[in-house]
């Protein structure tokens, strides 16, 4: 039986992934398919922000969230969820955030730099990071894991790989969304506890 430091997994994010990779058994074989699925997945990213985007916009409990000044971003922002439309400079902003995080789930090395990247993901979410008005639900955070999750199946499932291909693309994505799942519950778990 392993012994696992449990005060270090909440203090310790490289023990943390490491662990999380480690159960799961997110190895290299699965990030070598993640890499080899990005001439698949990567034309489809524009695709795939719109239809997240298209989901956020048709919920008031998801799209108020991008009336505040998302963090990084200049420009006017929008007076109340009333004039938050899709074409919005702040939500073509966003978009573009979104974009390369699809993308850069797929092309980055897993590595130290990555993995800071995805806690940053989770905690950019809440009044941690970024903007301090901005505090995103967990159950909003959750949903939208949720239908990105299916989006990638349905891409993966959808597509013209051989069966064991998409068994191996299926698994290493469903991974790869659970751990980042679980960098941005953390932040949220450290709320619950203060």
């Amino acid at each position: 039986m392993k012994h696992i430091d449990e005060p270090r997994l909440e203090s310790d994010l490289s023990y943390r992934f490491q662990y999380l990779t480690e159960f799961m058994g997110f190895s290299g074989e699965d990030i070598q398919t993640i890499h080899g699925g990005a001439a698949l997945l990567g034309p489809l990213v524009p695709a795939l922000v719109d239809a997240v985007y298209a989901k956020l916009i048709s919920y008031d409990a998801t799209w108020r969230h991008f009336v505040p000044r998302q963090d990084g971003y200049t420009g006017q922002t929008p007076q109340d969820l009333a004039t938050l439309t899709m074409d919005h400079p702040q939500i073509q902003f966003r978009k573009q955030h979104l974009a390369r995080y699809l993308e850069k789930l797929v092309t980055a090395p897993y590595d130290g730099k990555l993995v800071e990247y995805l806690d940053f993901v989770g905690k950019m979410h809440t009044p941690k990071a970024g903007n301090p008005a901005l505090n995103v639900p967990l159950v909003q955070m959750n949903a939208l894991m949720g239908f990105v999750a299916d989006a990638f199946n349905a891409t993966i499932l959808g597509s013209a790989l051989p069966a064991d291909a998409k068994t191996r693309a299926v698994r290493a994505f469903s991974k790869l969304l659970w751990l980042q799942n679980d960098l941005i519950n953390r932040h949220y778990a450290a709320d619950a506890k203060s």
